[in-house]
């Protein structure tokens, strides 16, 4: 984690507990995030999980990489250093969602383990890892951007899978088999999970 350049910085305390909040909420904050090769299924179900939480009144937000890179790390390449700057970044911004009560789904190819780490870390207990699994095959024959049509031909570099390495996390909290299952049930999978350890938890 970089330190910061500033040493003009001290910390300021919010006059509102996250303890608080949750209360208010009625269910805890973490972070549920969802990591596996591109065109896995991670964004589609990330974004049907925040639908079904919210109608279980659950104050839900999802972060998705394209939405990421279009502001926050639209300076970012995707370089190695770059791409593990671009997960810290999301990692930051995860842990300020849940102090104020959310959970948070992060939906991120998050290639390497020592990021998928690194973000836990920021996070710690807070941290779920979700492995949105399917297999190469699967993904490059939706390929719902063309994506893999371009890596494979050369025209885009460091691409997880085929250009880029993707590893698979070793013991995730949860799999999810997106080429095995329909959406639907990939869905209350992954809603019964958050229920269950996250959103319906003891405050």
């Amino acid at each position: 984690m970089p330190e910061p350049k500033s040493r003009n910085i001290s910390s300021v305390v919010h006059g509102v507990s996250r303890a608080e909040r949750e209360r208010w909420n009625g269910h805890r904050g973490g972070v549920l995030w969802f990591t596996g090769l591109p065109a896995s299924g991670k964004s589609t179900l990330a974004a049907l999980l925040e639908q079904r939480l919210h109608k279980e009144r659950v104050s839900a937000y999802m972060l998705d990489g394209d939405n990421i890179r279009a502001g926050l790390s639209a300076d970012l390449g995707f370089s190695p250093a770059e791409r593990s700057e671009n997960l810290r970044r999301v990692a930051e911004v995860a842990k300020l969602l849940v102090d104020a009560g959310f959970v948070c789904i992060a939906a991120f190819i998050s290639p390497l383990s020592r990021d998928r780490d690194q973000a836990r870390a920021i996070n710690g207990a807070d941290f779920h890892e979700i492995y949105i699994k399917a297999s190469l095959a699967a993904c490059e024959a939706r390929d719902p951007k063309g994506l893999y049509r371009k890596a494979r031909a050369g025209l885009l570099a460091e691409f997880s899978g085929v250009s880029a390495p993707y590893e698979p996390p070793p013991s995730p909290d949860l799999v999810v088999h997106t080429e095995q299952s329909d959406i639907d049930a990939c869905v209350e999978q992954s809603l019964h999970h958050a229920v269950r350890r996250l959103a319906r938890a003891d405050t």
